[in-house]
């Protein structure tokens, strides 16, 4: 039986130097699930804007579910100025209030919800009242909840954070955010395997995940640790590289492959992004299983 997954959050347009690109941690991770074969609807609100009907229309064609995508007449679809530094290291500027800002609560959705096979949100998404507490009373229907912890100074709090830690049945982390949200929680830990597991029993939760850059990632399932290193690539930029690690793992996951297996795919996906233009370059199981090839 195919799988379903539901994504919820923003979906905003990146600006680049060079022009404007789709993203959104959301939707690039439903992007990319699609792309593997899952299939995803995304939950978020654009304006009443060319953007927005831009952003809708693109992400039909992708074969994405727009049913839940709402418009709003007052707010404007998201942008976010992006930088690259010399490196490809991307840092934001997001624009406050956005229309993704104001996503209201259906009741269908819960429905949709409560049947779907995984429900994935990130952080930012919290930082207006209005979509926090949609996403709070849909996190108690879903029965697989995935923490995309994805920190956005200064749109975050700690206390925010841990609470939708405790929420989750898996998290994901960049090794930056996990040094900094185990640190705030009291570990005097050094070693990322040792603030993973910290993080898991402190928050209760058995699958925690953490990228290192180049450097790979860790998966920690039910106390078994799983290490994969990076692929050497030439990074052009990070943008939506950790977003389709994600992807690529969750997708691993859903379908039941072994979690070494997994975890090299979603390595390698996400090596293969950041080698790549934008967020959402096109890369198929194929090209993504040669270039694990190659490597070798």
């Amino acid at each position: 039986m195919s799988k379903k997954v539901i994504c919820f959050g923003e979906i905003l347009w990146d600006v680049f130097p060079g022009g404007e690109k789709i993203g959104g941690a959301p939707l690039n991770i439903a992007l990319r699930l699609k792309s593997l074969g899952i299939a995803t609807t995304i939950v978020s609100k654009v304006g009443k804007d060319q953007l927005g009907k831009r952003l809708i229309d693109f992400i039909h064609q992708q074969g994405i579910g727009t049913e839940y995508i709402q418009q709003d007449a007052q707010f404007e679809t998201g942008k976010v100025n992006v930088t690259l530094d010399q490196n490809g290291a991307a840092s934001y500027e997001i624009a406050y209030p956005a229309a993704w800002d104001k996503i209201d609560l259906v009741s269908t959705l819960e429905e949709e919800v409560a049947q779907a096979d995984l429900f994935l949100f990130g952080s930012l998404v919290t930082r207006d009242v209005v979509s926090k507490k949609s996403l709070l009373s849909l996190l108690k229907k879903a029965s697989f909840k995935v923490f995309d912890v994805n920190l956005r100074a200064p749109h975050y709090s700690q206390t925010l954070i841990e609470d939708l830690m405790q929420k989750a049945d898996l998290i994901k982390f960049n090794d930056e955010e996990l040094a900094e949200i185990s640190k705030a929680m009291g570990s005097q830990e050094k070693s990322l395997e040792k603030q993973l597991r910290f993080i898991s029993v402190k928050t209760n939760t058995p699958k925690v995940c953490v990228t290192k850059g180049g450097d790979g990632a860790l998966l920690l399932l039910n106390d078994q640790l799983y290490d994969q290193k990076g692929f050497p690539i030439k990074v052009v930029d990070t943008v939506g590289a950790g977003d389709s690690f994600l992807a690529t793992l969750l997708e691993g996951i859903l379908t039941n492959k072994a979690p070494e297996i997994a975890l090299e795919n979603a390595c390698a996906m996400g090596a293969m992004v950041a080698s790549s233009t934008g967020a959402n370059p096109k890369i198929t199981p194929e090209e993504l299983h040669h270039f694990i090839k190659a490597s070798k």
